[in-house]
């Protein structure tokens, strides 16, 4: 359900409009989650409703958290024929996506509509990409922005202005520089080093053998970069270590290509566009009734309700 304060909202305090804050929600990760973590569920006419009715949860949950005056929701395009080149193993390994998952989502773009959230896929570009470009658009604008994922290579956008929410964590902590730093022990700007050393068995991109996160963490410290770490192997004291990066040296360099998101992927997507607007709550109410979600329609009442009191106040109506 759509947060019902005005877009730009004065607070009390001060008349200044408050900050752009966009939140941006990785689509597939997000159904994906929200289908595995509701088993069963149908609708009245016994069609899946498992993955809908966990991401409408799950979107209520982040924006009410977040309260972002922009949103978007980036589905997968298909994969990137860069990448494919580059390896073509990549990605291969993931199963199809369950038909009973795949049946939902069209339900859940209705879902978007109907709440005037935006929603959007271009074809042949991935999600990550997208994702980046956009992001890279909004800090350009002195935005705000959190990446709503569990995707671990969107750890290396992580700046003072952009931040993960990972759906996976239950003490709903935003992970920023610090947290990165935390985590890994490296900066948000190694971090395409960092997974290119260890590779990522999600994405079947295999790493230099024998380097785990924990070397990985102590290589980059030490020198910085794989450009440095590559200029100066010999300083590399363990013989077994220095042999398996000179001997991978091909792969490593080709998986920071495959790593690094691209911020100049081609997404016609305008910050403009992307301001939280009122739901349709008749559309919303018809969807709910379809789907069977009944503890959904009577929130949105409720809500509905409050926004109505809400507009007539400042209407001078009541």
């Amino acid at each position: 359900m759509q947060d019902s304060r005005p877009i730009g909202k004065r607070t009390q305090d001060s008349e200044e409009p408050a900050k752009a804050k966009l939140l941006i929600v990785d689509g597939h990760g997000y159904a994906y989650r929200a289908f595995f973590a509701i088993r069963s569920l149908t609708s009245p006419a016994g069609a899946a409703t498992n993955a809908i009715y966990g991401f409408i949860r799950m979107m209520t949950k982040a924006q009410g958290l977040i309260q972002p005056t922009h949103m978007v929701v980036i589905w997968d395009g298909g994969l990137a024929r860069e990448r494919m080149e580059l390896l073509p193993a990549y990605k291969a390994q993931r199963p199809e996506m369950p038909s009973d998952l795949e049946s939902q989502l069209d339900q859940i773009v209705a879902y978007l509509r109907a709440a005037n959230i935006a929603s959007y896929v271009k074809d042949g570009c991935e999600a990550d990409d997208c994702i980046a470009a956009v992001t890279e658009d909004a800090i350009a604008a002195e935005w705000e922005v959190v990446i709503a994922t569990s995707d671990k290579d969107f750890m290396q956008l992580v700046s003072p202005r952009v931040r993960l929410l990972n759906p996976n964590d239950k003490t709903e902590t935003l992970m920023g520089v610090e947290e990165v730093r935390g985590k890994t022990g490296v900066e948000p700007t190694q971090i395409v080093d960092w997974l290119s050393l260890i590779g990522d068995a999600v994405d079947n991109i295999p790493g230099a053998p024998g380097v785990g996160p924990k070397t990985a963490t102590d290589l980059l410290r030490q020198f910085g970069s794989i450009d440095a770490l590559y200029e100066r192997l010999g300083e590399v004291r363990s013989e077994r270590l220095r042999a398996s990066l000179e001997n991978s040296a091909k792969d490593v360099r080709r998986n920071q290509r495959l790593v690094k998101l691209r911020l100049e992927a081609p997404c016609e997507v305008t910050l403009e566009e992307l301001a939280l607007k009122q739901a349709d709550v008749g559309a919303l109410r018809e969807l709910y009734s379809t789907w069977g979600f009944k503890r959904l329609l009577h929130e949105l009442e409720q809500a509905h309700d409050t926004t109505a009191d809400f507009f007539a106040e400042k209407a001078g109506v009541v």
